[in-house]
């Protein structure tokens, strides 16, 4: 008779034992997986972050860098962890976008995961080689319809942000350019100042500094709006191209079905870090625009970018599969 009474209490002391543990939390060190190798801009967003995240949680917030299968293992490493909040990634437009729109992935974008928050974005920059008569967005399209296949781009890698924003453009605008992928934006920006590719969309963190020395040539950036760093350079939006509005963003998320108590307390602190000035001080080094989200908005924001990228990969047949 005991133990029956025992078994039967037990789901609801197991209850009481989830709702401490949620009112608790945080009650010791979150791990936040950064799905890139130590250095450049990815890292950097996520170590200011967790710096500042730290102090208005009380407790420690440790970065770990998982890099490779670009974001998979830590995409996994995320999804299979606890949904008990300590373990959390910095998911990016790879991970959450690009990547399962145009490969087949040991993970579901959507429902392996918790929303958290979104952290901010970096537009993309149609840059050009300087050797090109171009001085502006019309004038370069016009040269682009003149010599139809006798240009080609570089991209980060054959399904990248910069491979994806480059075919979006060509869709947009009835070209044709050919495809040069590199293993990194690093050798495909060096090969565009020295003209071997006439074009690029790189990120603008990575093409700042080639633009303020003039090697290459900055023509529209993506988004909504201009860059407070580039003012003077129009979006594809006012040139015509509705809806360009590829850029490469960072957020949060966890594990799925984490508890909703847990969610707010992660979400709330990270709105608090958004809203300090030095945040968005470092932040902009990396031209990164702060977008402070709550979760469901966070959410909607990756399904319609994930939707976005899925329907150019079938309608440019981009499946890196096959």
């Amino acid at each position: 008779m005991k133990r029956r009474t025992l078994l039967q209490a037990s789901p609801l002391l197991l209850g009481l034992g989830n709702a401490q543990a949620q009112a608790t939390f945080p009650s010791k060190t979150i791990r936040y997986i950064v799905p890139v190798a130590a250095g450049g801009g990815s890292d950097m967003v996520g170590r200011a972050l967790c710096e500042r995240w730290a102090k208005v949680l009380g407790q420690s917030v440790v970065v770990d860098n998982i890099g490779g299968g670009g974001g998979v293992i830590a995409s996994q490493n995320t999804a299979r962890a606890p949904a008990d909040g300590y373990t959390l990634m910095q998911g990016y437009v790879a991970t959450h976008g690009t990547a399962p729109a145009t490969r087949k992935l040991p993970y579901d974008a959507e429902k392996d995961f918790t929303p958290i928050g979104m952290i901010g974005s970096t537009p993309n920059v149609l840059c050009i080689n300087t050797s090109l008569p171009s001085q502006n967005f019309k004038a370069f399209l016009d040269y682009v319809k003149q010599n139809p296949g006798r240009l080609s781009y570089g991209s980060a890698g054959a399904g990248s942000l910069t491979h994806l924003a480059a075919e979006l453009f060509k869709l947009q605008t009835n070209s044709f350019m050919v495809h040069i992928p590199y293993r990194g934006i690093a050798p495909a920006i060096t090969d565009l100042i020295g003209g071997q590719t006439q074009l690029m969309f790189p990120g603008l963190a990575a093409a700042l500094p080639h633009i303020r020395s003039g090697r290459i040539r900055a023509l529209a950036v993506t988004g909504t709006k201009r860059h407070p760093q580039v003012k003077d350079i129009p979006t594809l939006e006012e040139m015509g191209l509705k809806g360009f509005d590829a850029q490469q963003w960072y957020g949060v998320v966890g594990p799925a079905n984490m508890p909703a108590p847990i969610v707010k307390v992660l979400n709330d602190a990270l709105l608090n870090v958004l809203a300090q000035p030095d945040f968005k001080e470092k932040l902009s080094s990396e031209a990164v625009e702060l977008m402070p989200m709550r979760p469901a908005e966070f959410a909607a924001y990756m399904k319609a970018d994930l939707a976005r990228w899925t329907q150019l990969a079938k309608t440019r047949n981009i499946q890196l599969d096959s």
